[in-house]
């Protein structure tokens, strides 16, 4: 067979990559575009690697995942004489290898010159890209990495979909950029590519935005369950049904050379990979260079979702490597169930069709059940991702609290994400409990609400109530105010002492130690909330407004708790109440007599009602396609 084009040399001039530059190569001199001709070029002698993680290839992977036989890489340079040689990461490399038996050397004429290497690649390499050496200033144009593959490319239909929901911002952004950089290019994808864009806020001009190739769809708000369901339909009823449906997040920014990868990564897939999800990496949109999870399982002992890897700074080249090369403990691996999250991941329609689309989840969990559901394998790679906000400045206790506990419960009926029901009973348990030696009642009360919508079986989630229960749950949780709001209500209990202005993130985020009879007294009276050991308390604490943070030595005995969100500016007062700790106890007590009388019922029932809640025609009843 030929070579087959798999990944450009990726130089963007945009804020993020010109304040993390490492993203994408290392230089000793100035590097700039012509934004005209847009070509790159490097101002006088000296150094460019493009060993990273967008621009180095990762060879291990396409080895193993596809009939890649060999690799090769294509420079055009004009300027200063300069030599290319191949670079090499392995397993236990702090930094490039220089391999000078692939290397060549261009004239200098001042003319477009052609550089072309033959990539030499043995099995314990992970990763192999090059480095550019020249004599002085020197353009750089049309570098990309091609490859032999042993079968012919397949054909591929791509379909990305995204929900959206008053995010205009964002979405408009990354439909021009589909537009743009992938429809309006000559790669191969730009024939066989569609979007649809769901806007479950009806607030985006569908007429003006839409074309041959995009479509946007004014829908009801169904959550990005909702929205993702009606995607993966448009999908499939397109013109040419699409292969692949790749969904992704709205609030998110993306470079479109990451759908191009994802693209040619499908053409070349060995059979046995031809149904796997390809997982696109989560980076941080507020720490560009942090990489905060790529797929994810559910935690056996909890029943909580984790990230399947640990952070990773990939401006670093050890953390490139060790992201491609990280695998799941053995342990966990064999007990723990992995999904995908949709910010971005690629489904084959194959797989839609086999397993069904989303449960009518609104918003959480709708992934996780889905990826745990379809089992399938899972592929993920440097270079392909998103930039999306972190979770702990995204933080709602109406999607953490009551729709994580709903949701959670549901999947585990329908799916068994985690061991057993009630390893998530006992998490929701643990969690009632933490939010209220808290004193936050509301988002303790939050969770009853998720759980009570549970116990009611699968007929009340069939129902279009999904939207009107999370924006319950948003009216219902526990609410901030402005920082000048927050001073006024700390003055009006008497406390005269507190500036949320003046303090720091040591402040917010510490926590004071506690010796063994706090931590007994805390344990046994839920922060001195019940047994004969309960009282008001005096004092206050600040802490931070996370719901699974526990501060638990700063708020040992006190009476008020200030909490403050610092990256939004803005916090509560909690005053300890027993008679509302006494009330929400009460209803659990009430719920879990519940549970244990009909759990097993509960359990038959959801897993009986999921292949109608997915199917096809459940869904065009529920969004009114029909």
């Amino acid at each position: 067979m030929g070579t087959f084009k798999f990944a450009n040399v990726l130089m963007e001039t945009n804020p993020r990559s010109l304040a993390f530059p490492t993203l994408y190569y290392r230089t000793n001199q100035p590097l700039s575009q012509d934004m005209g001709t847009g070509e790159w070029t490097l101002q006088d002698a000296g150094e460019c690697d493009f060993t990273t993680y967008f621009n180095a290839l990762s060879v291990r992977k396409l080895l193993r995942y596809t009939t890649a036989t060999a690799f090769h890489l294509h420079l055009e340079l004009k300027g200063a004489a300069c030599t290319v040689t191949q670079t090499k990461a392995y397993p236990l490399s702090s930094g490039p290898v220089l391999n000078d038996g692939v290397s060549t050397k261009t004239a200098g004429t001042g003319e477009w010159e052609n550089v072309d290497l033959v990539l030499d690649v043995d099995e314990d390499m992970v990763l192999t890209a090059f480095r550019l050496k020249s004599s002085g200033p020197v353009s750089i144009r049309n570098g990309y990495y091609s490859l032999n593959v042993s079968e012919e490319p397949r054909p591929i239909e791509l379909a990305l979909a995204t929900t959206t929901f008053k995010k205009e911002p964002f979405i408009t952004k990354n439909i021009a950029l589909v537009k743009q950089n992938i429809l309006n290019s000559k790669e191969d994808i730009a024939q066989h590519f569609h979007m649809h864009v769901v806007d479950n806020g009806s607030t985006l001009d569908a007429a003006a935005l839409s074309d041959d190739y995009v479509k946007v769809y004014p829908n009801e708000n169904v959550g990005g369950a909702g929205g993702f369901a009606r995607g993966m339909i448009a999908a499939m009823e397109q013109k040419v049904s699409a292969t692949n449906v790749l969904l992704m997040d709205d609030d998110v920014e993306v470079s479109p050379e990451s759908i191009i990868r994802t693209y040619n990564l499908l053409r070349i897939l060995k059979p046995e990979y031809q149904e796997a999800f390809i997982s696109g990496a989560m980076l941080s949109y507020e720490e560009i260079q942090d990489q905060w999870e790529d797929t994810g399982f559910i935690d056996p002992n909890v029943g909580n979702c984790r990230p399947a890897k640990p952070i990773f700074r990939v401006t670093d080249l050890e953390s490139v490597i060790n992201d491609e090369v990280f695998e799941l403990p053995k342990d966990i691996a064999q007990r723990a169930k992995q999904y995908a999250a949709w910010w971005y991941c690629c489904i084959p329609m194959s797989m839609i069709k086999k397993n069904g689309l989303p449960l009518p989840f609104f918003v959480r969990y709708d992934d996780v059940e889905y990826g745990i559901r379809s089992n399938p394998k899972f592929i993920t790679m440097i270079g392909l991702g998103i930039w999306h906000s972190n979770f702990h400045i995204r933080y709602n206790a109406a999607v953490e609290r009551y729709q994580t506990t709903r949701n959670g419960m549901i999947a585990q009926c329908t799916t068994n994400i985690a061991p057993n029901l009630n390893v998530m009973v006992r998490q929701m348990t643990k969690d009632m409990y933490l939010e209220l030696k808290k004193f936050n009642y509301a988002d303790a009360s939050l969770l009853l609400d998720g759980f009570e919508d549970f116990l009611k079986g699968p007929r009340y989630i069939a129902q279009p109530i999904a939207q009107q229960r999370f924006m319950d749950a948003n009216k219902n949780k526990e609410k901030t105010v402005s920082f000048d709001e927050l001073m006024d209500q700390v003055k009006a209990l008497g406390i005269t002492d507190f500036n949320p202005y003046k303090l720091s993130r040591q402040e917010i985020d510490s926590d004071l130690p506690r010796d063994i009879v706090s931590r007994l007294f805390d344990y046994t009276t839920c922060n001195f909330q019940r047994t004969i050991f309960r009282h008001q308390g005096d004092g206050y604490a600040v802490i931070p407004n996370i719901g699974w943070a526990y501060p638990a030595g700063k708020i040992h005995n006190e009476r008020i708790i200030i909490v403050v969100d610092w990256y939004n500016k803005k916090g509560s007062v909690r005053v300890k109440d027993i008679s509302k700790y006494d009330t929400v106890i009460k209803r659990y007590k009430k719920d879990m007599v519940y549970y244990k009388r009909h759990v097993e019922h509960l359990q038959k029932e959801y897993a009986a009602a999921r292949k109608e809640l997915t199917s096809l025609e459940f869904w065009k009843n529920y969004l009114n396609l029909k």
